[in-house]
């Protein structure tokens, strides 16, 4: 009897016989209850995750943004438990007569542990009151009440354990892929329910009587809602090895971006600058800010003036730009800082700061004069792209009217002063006749910060097969872009869309010859890949596909700095 509690022993015998003394695996916060002065949880959530292979942490209920996002950090995924009525105050609503019971302790602070989970892309399964969160804070509504149109008994007096109904799942959705089949019988404790997804999610499950059993992301995320409690029956296990899996995938791309130096090659978030946009607050104006770059663990972005066709004082414009991108680093120095070289950006992200770049979209910015060029090449731009929408004195648009059959001797000159400046040339937006020419007059390679596929998108911005083999056989990189039109030509472009045209440039070109470039704040930006903070979704995307890290580097921006390394080496 005295051996059973040796615990020293058994303690010896476990964590102490080995190194490591223990298995690295996922954290999985759940968010407790509240009663009685107490935080509590029922045990089939915990026990439910332990079984699935994940660690369990039980979440206090507390609205200390401090607390949650520290916890958050250590986070691999997040279940939000079962209990009480929201307040509907919180949605802008009156009580209505048949509202249950509320835990006002416990809305505010699950309120923003959700939103602040959903930005930083954790994976998310919602429990019961838990679906009716995400519903809450993401765009959906909750019914207070559905007693009026419910024919099952929707709050059981039976155990827990008791399967009392059955749902339907949708066929092509997460849950029939889990269960391998389309009805699952389940339990119900609930009046209040989810009766409107809201965007970000879709409907996959219902009861006989239509309430709404389940949902998941629209968004390419990991994130599931059900209104039973699965952590009561044994077939809801399934469920919590879906979440364990997300939550270890979750921690691998959190590692990876730990190794890989993450830049996107264009974004225009200077265009939001009279909106007196703050980078340093996660401003909703904007779809690039220190927030959201740090959500989506993207390590530096180039921030280019652009320049509108005919725009007066072209170069005054375009410095007030850097000007202010300056200032924006000024205010921000402890976490962000303006970066010059590759090693200027692999430097920052030991530091722990973010990276800007700067480039000038549309060589009108030079106002015809090669002084001005290298005004620019002191103020540090990286990259300059020779046109925009409509020819200008140095070439022709893919957009223009081919006022000078291609590059104009105007623009020869520019092309050479930039391989002597060390600035690397950027031919999106270019047309072909002018590509063509810029690849036979420039030494260096070419890029193309944010340009798409032709053959699956036929748009004169985008870069035939050919182009892109040209460009490959140069030495240069194409960055896909995530302008909606750049990518499909009719309805709503998605992350699949984005992959394809990925997939499509590295068949034509090789690995070494492709990237990303967003276009954020420029019109970039789509379902899945809709902002800064939802970046990792990239990596996710690539590793699905079978990328090594390796190859997950160069197509996070290792190529397009392997061109610029060569191009400022080379500067004369």
């Amino acid at each position: 009897m005295a051996n059973r509690f040796d615990w020293l022993s058994q303690l010896s015998a476990t964590a102490y016989a080995s190194f490591p003394e223990a298995q690295r695996k996922p954290v999985i916060g759940i968010t407790g209850n509240y009663g009685e002065l107490t935080c509590k949880l029922a045990e089939g959530y915990y026990k439910s995750i332990l079984r699935a292979g994940g660690v369990p942490v039980i979440i206090p209920p507390l609205s200390d943004t401090d607390v949650i996002i520290n916890t958050l950090e250590h986070l691999d995924a997040l279940v939000l438990s079962g209990g009480a009525d929201y307040d509907p105050h919180y949605a802008g609503e009156e009580p209505c007569p048949l509202l249950g019971t509320i835990n006002e302790e416990r809305d505010l602070p699950e309120l923003f542990i959700t939103q602040l989970a959903y930005n930083r892309q954790l994976p998310i399964l919602g429990i019961c009151r838990g679906i009716q969160t995400l519903a809450m804070v993401l765009g959906g509504h909750v019914r207070q009440d559905i007693s009026d149109i419910q024919s099952h008994n929707h709050s059981q007096e039976e155990d827990r354990n008791v399967a009392t109904h059955p749902v339907t799942f949708e066929q092509d959705s997460l849950l029939a892929s889990l269960y391998h089949h389309c009805q699952l019988e389940v339990n119900s404790f609930h009046h209040q329910a989810v009766d409107e997804t809201g965007p970000r999610f879709r409907v996959i499950a219902r009861s006989d009587d239509g309430i709404i059993e389940a949902m998941e992301s629209t968004e390419y995320k990991p994130i599931l809602g059900v209104q039973w409690h699965p952590e009561c029956l044994e077939n809801g296990l399934p469920i919590f090895c879906w979440l364990v899996d997300q939550a270890r995938q979750y921690r691998e791309l959190c590692d990876i971006h730990s190794r890989v130096l993450t830049l996107d090659t264009h974004c225009d978030t200077p265009m939001f600058f009279p909106q007196n946009v703050d980078f340093g607050q996660r401003d909703p104006k904007i779809l690039v800010d220190l927030h959201k770059m740090t959500e989506g663990h993207q390590d530096a972005t180039i921030m280019v003036a652009y320049l509108p066709q005919g725009q007066a004082d072209a170069k005054n414009y375009a410095d007030n730009i850097f000007n202010k991108i300056e200032d924006i680093v000024a205010r921000n120095s402890q976490y962000v800082s303006i970066a010059r070289r590759p090693d200027d950006l692999w430097l920052n992200k030991q530091q722990g700061r973010k990276s800007i770049m700067l480039g000038i979209e549309n060589g009108h910015a030079l106002e015809g004069s090669i002084d001005n060029l290298r005004h620019f090449a002191q103020r540090g731009i990286v990259y300059m792209t020779l046109c925009h929408n409509g020819d200008n004195d140095i070439c022709d648009s893919a957009r223009g009217e081919h006022t000078h059959n291609g590059v104009s001797a105007f623009g020869h000159e520019v092309i050479s002063e930039m391989n002597r400046l060390g600035i690397m040339v950027d031919l999106s937006h270019a047309g072909e006749k002018s590509f063509y020419d810029a690849l036979e007059i420039s030494k260096t390679p070419i890029v193309c910060s944010h340009s798409s596929c032709r053959s699956l998108c036929d748009h004169p911005r985008n870069l035939t097969d050919d182009q892109m083999r040209a460009l490959a056989q140069q030495g240069g990189v194409m960055q896909v872009t995530l302008y909606n039109g750049f990518l499909i030509k009719d309805g709503e472009a998605t992350l699949d869309d984005a992959m394809r045209h990925i997939d499509h440039a590295i068949e034509v070109m090789g690995i070494d010859h492709v990237g990303l470039g967003t276009d954020f704040d420029g019109d970039g930006g789509i379902r899945g890949l809709a902002s800064s903070s939802e970046l990792m979704n990239y990596t996710r995307e690539l590793l699905k596909r079978h990328y090594s890290e390796t190859d997950i580097q160069k197509l996070w921006g290792g190529n397009f700095l392997r061109i610029m390394r060569l191009v400022q080496e080379s500067r004369a």
